[in-house]
């Protein structure tokens, strides 16, 4: 298996990715209820992507903290990044949920930071392999 070394830029974008994606984890799950009525996102849909997102933060934390990461993990985590950007355009155009003007703000605000993490984990993966 190919392995990178783990640069401080890369270690320091899959940690933040792990803090923000854990915060937002705990949201959802323990306040789906009061985001429901607030962004119209419904509570077993949140708790679910709550859940979800737990063993993503513990792959991130995991990858962060070797010196020298498989290169499939990091790739793995920008493409779950880049399915969570799909997956939250599609709910806000789709419909299928009746979110709020709050609520897709919330979802869409989430496509972008998540959509920030994928590209600068490229980034720091691209370093990584230039250097070998």
């Amino acid at each position: 298996m190919s392995s990178i070394g783990t640069s401080t830029f890369l270690r320091r974008a899959l940690v933040a990715d792990a803090a923000i994606s854990g915060a937002t984890s705990l949201l959802m799950i323990l306040g789906a209820e009061a985001l429901q009525g607030l962004l119209g996102l419904p509570a077993a849909l949140s708790r679910s992507a709550g859940l979800v997102l737990l063993p993503f933060v513990a792959l991130l934390v995991w990858l962060a903290t070797r010196e020298r990461a498989p290169r499939a993990g990091v790739w793995t985590v920008i493409e779950i990044n880049a399915l969570w950007v799909i997956g939250s355009l599609l709910l806000v155009l789709s419909g299928w949920v009746a979110l709020t003007g709050l609520g897709s703000a919330f979802v869409l605000l989430q496509a972008v930071a998540v959509a920030g993490f994928a590209a600068v984990q490229y980034v720091g993966l691209r370093r990584a392999a230039a250097r070998i």
